[in-house]
């Protein structure tokens, strides 16, 4: 083949390289614009897993590198004062010239020609003369511009500023340092490439940036190679406790702003794209030549392999979509972990280090505990959640919401069972809600229960509006308060414009085939075009639907549940006020937040005196509308800011269903974030529990969530569907048998996970941890060293 490559750095080099020692006969030239001893940066790390890889398809490569290598095995995180070192980890890097001086010399011995100081040709002339065309030009690719129609570019600048430096101190691990300035939070992100040479970045949230004047020179042009000098001695005087008296290094070292790169496509025809050209991920998380290495690698094989071109680049995405999608969504939490940082600054620094530990969700207690049992160890005992020994697994934890006192910090949430007739629960219900209390959580959930017949979502809907469903529901209550110790809430709600539907089974938010009645909502636009065309409500409709909210807590009180929780989530007409989506009126309750707040709270008011003063009422919200125009994160926490003013004991964080049209960014413990904003933004400094949800199904993520403090309870849905004693199951596989998974004395006797292999039977993870003490540290060198025994353990 011939071969053209746009873009002489790792990744193109690697390609071109990995290509000649396939097949000897490519023909294939790179273009590189800059000289062969120009590079920006300094240095480049790996994780172990992409060592193996290069080592499988290059040895050479793979030996020279290692020669250069500087490498450790620590995390060091310094923040308020004190330092926190985490071992087990692997790391390698090395200097981002010698790497590219390697990768240079590897092309030519093989017989690659590069063209340094050469502006590459128009990349449609070279698609015309070469058999394959590959654009590895970098995150500013002229070629993904110029082809922007067929590969469908999304760039996203970020909002961080930060600037990359060398220093001649030599880290001794990976460095977090996070300082408190008068100006805000800033952090230094370092680590060692070789014998004299750290490399770090100083990034903080635009802001900041600007309240120190560092934007002095935000109009000033540098020419390349220039730095920012006059930032840099800033950076000297911020960091030089950090830096210890030692040098600051740059190389057109200025203020960027991160910019986050998907494509649709990543090849047309015989053009394809490889690296930052096609896809970013934030330097966070380390993986920007790791993933433009692992391209190259990729592509070189597909193209191998395959006899027809069209086949192999379909095979190359097919192959690396998926990794890459999973690397940007563990980097665009820890981008934006970092982007509200400011939010932590109250944050105990041990809790703070665990926290970012796990920012991108990617490390957890449960997998820190197998690299470093001490210090998870550490963070079990240390954490700032009451507890009733130091050992306690945090989900087993007791926690009051106002003053109701929970055994532990695990939910069953609301979920639509569309199971009642003419709005009375049944047998059904007992038995669902009834075993999930059985089950352990400390707290169980209702369903949405309406206000009113019309306020239904389906003819399945439970309803609190007739003396009838109230002493249905009476008779739940008792039997969780008979059986149990678990306590259980109300939700109460109205469908709005989301009513008159078929039962999710029938297809759901579809409209009835027949028997439909009238909907409501703040402004008359339909859910979906699918769906009926709601009446606006007026000021005499408003004030009849506040009072059957009250009318519904009453009977609520009545029945004897331990919480109630106002429904103003997921496009239900409470909802659909607080969103700009939903609402377009032009009166006093739409237009600004403030106006759009304004029915949501006189409903919770009128709830908050029509309910016991010693019970707790929450507020469920949709903190993210996933819609363009929509709520934000920030809209959300001053919703609940206002909701928390008004009384709210518990905020009840979800996201999105405001309408059909969203587009929500699935993934594991997607929406934890909106709950950890609310929470350190405004909820615990007020004293109000917050409450996260969405895509948790592991004990271990739901104690690494505990522990970060992004939450105070953890509420999942389709897990206790799956297992309704899923509480009870996580106790067992921690060894866990203390109050807060207390087993009813029937189901006793199970209440030990029984051997199925000599695997299952050794200690669980996290009772390792508990083996680690403060004993096994070894003071001189601030590294954690686990004992044999443990070692030993975890080997098995």
């Amino acid at each position: 083949m011939r071969v053209a490559v746009i873009g002489g750095g790792p990744g193109g080099l690697y390609f071109a390289a990995l290509m000649k020692q396939l097949d000897p006969t490519h023909d294939i030239t790179v273009w590189e614009r800059n000289a062969p001893d120009d590079t920006f940066g300094f240095g480049v790390v790996f994780s172990d897993e992409t060592l193996g890889g290069i080592e499988n398809a290059d040895p050479v490569i793979a030996a020279r590198m290692s020669e250069q290598f500087a490498r450790w095995t620590d995390i060091d995180i310094v923040f308020g004062g004190a330092t926190h070192t985490i071992g087990g980890q692997g790391f390698a890097a090395m200097g981002r010239k010698e790497l590219l001086q390697l990768l240079q010399g590897r092309c030519l011995e093989l017989g690659v020609e590069i063209l340094f100081r050469t502006p590459a040709p128009d990349a449609a002339e070279l698609m015309t003369q070469y058999d394959l065309v590959l654009a590895a030009d970098g995150v500013n690719s002229f070629v993904r511009g110029q082809f922007a129609d067929r590969f469908g570019p999304d760039l996203d600048r970020r909002v961080s500023k930060y600037m990359w430096l060398g220093t001649d101190r030599v880290f001794e691990a990976f460095t977090f340092a996070v300082l408190h300035t008068p100006h805000g939070i800033m952090q230094l992100h370092g680590y060692p490439y070789s014998e004299g040479r750290s490399t770090f970045l100083i990034e903080m949230h635009e802001d900041v940036w600007r309240a120190a004047g560092l934007d002095a020179t935000e109009d000033q042009v540098f020419p390349p190679g220039v730095s920012d000098e006059y930032s840099v001695a800033r950076i000297r005087e911020l960091f030089a406790e950090v830096l210890d008296g030692h040098e600051v290094l740059t190389n057109n070292s200025k203020w960027l702003n991160f910019t986050t790169v998907r494509n649709e496509h990543w090849h047309h025809e015989n053009l394809v794209i490889l690296g930052d050209a096609a896809h970013t991920a934030h330097f966070s998380i380390g993986s920007g030549t790791k993933l433009a290495m692992e391209d190259a690698l990729a592509l070189a094989a597909c193209v191998h392999e395959h006899s027809s071109l069209d086949a192999a680049l379909d095979a190359y995405e097919e192959e690396r979509r998926p990794v890459v999608a999973s690397t940007q969504r563990a980097a665009q939490a820890s981008l934006e972990w970092f982007e509200r940082i400011g939010q932590y600054a109250d944050q105990e620094p041990l809790q703070f280090a665990f926290n970012l530990l796990t920012r991108s969700r990617r490390i957890t207690l449960e997998n820190l505990a197998m690299r470093d049992p001490a210090f998870a160890a550490e963070i079990v005992s240390g954490a700032p959640l009451a507890s009733r020994d130091d050992a306690e697994p945090a989900m087993f934890r007791p926690h009051r919401i106002g003053r109701l006192e929970l055994k532990n910090r695990i939910v069953v949430s609301p979920m639509d069972m569309y199971s009642s007739i003419e709005g009375v629960p049944g047998d059904f219900h007992l038995v669902h809600l009834g075993s999930k209390a059985m089950g352990g959580a400390g707290l169980v959930m209702t369903e949405m229960v309406c206000v009113s017949s019309e306020g239904r979502i389906t003819p399945g809907c439970a309803g609190l509006y007739s003396d009838e469903q109230t002493d249905a529901w009476r008779r739940i209550v008792g039997y969780v308060h008979g059986h149990s110790t678990a306590m259980i809430g109300v939700q109460i709600g109205h469908s709005g414009r989301k009513g008159s539907t078929r039962r999710m089974w029938e297809g759901i938010d579809r409209p009835l085939e027949q028997g439909n009645w009238a909907t409501v909502a703040p402004s008359a636009l339909p859910y979906s075009p699918e769906n009926q065309v709601p009446q606006e409500v007026d000021r005499e409709t408003m004030d009849r639907i506040r009072d059957d909210f009250v009318g519904a807590t009453l009977r609520a009180a009545d029945a004897g549940f331990d919480l109630a929780e106002l429904h103003a989530a997921h496009g239900y007409l409470i909802s659909s006020f607080l969103s700009p989506v939903s609402n377009r009126r032009t009166d006093d309750y739409g237009g600004s937040l403030e106006n759009r707040l304004r029915y949501p709270l006189e409903v919770f008011d009128a709830m908050r005196a029509a309910w016991p003063a010693e019970l707790p009422l929450t507020v469920r919200l949709s903190a993210e509308d996933w819609i363009e125009g929509g709520n934000t994160i920030d809209d959300a926490v001053e919703i609940a800011r206002a909701f928390i003013a008004h009384g709210a004991d518990a905020i009840d964080v979800s996201s999105g269903q405001i309408a059909s049209h969203e587009h929500p960014q699935f993934g594991r413990s997607y929406q934890t974030p909106f709950a950890d904003a609310i929470r350190n933004r405004v909820a615990a400094a007020a004293g109000v529990s917050v409450i996260a949800v969405g895509a948790i199904s592991s004990h271990d993520d739901v104690n690494s969530i505990l522990l970060a403090g992004r939450a105070d309870l953890v509420a999942l849905g389709r897990t206790h569907l799956w297992d309704p004693h899923w509480t009870l199951h996580a106790a067992a596989e921690q060894g866990y048998r203390g109050a807060g998974a207390d087993w009813v004395p029937q189901f006793r006797a199970g209440s030990r996970k029984p051997p199925t292999s000599r695997t299952d039977a050794v200690r669980p993870r996290l009772a390792l941890v508990r083996d680690a003490r403060a004993d096994d540290v070894d003071p001189s060198r601030r590294r954690w060293v686990p004992r044999s025994v443990t070692a030993d353990a975890l080997a098995r």
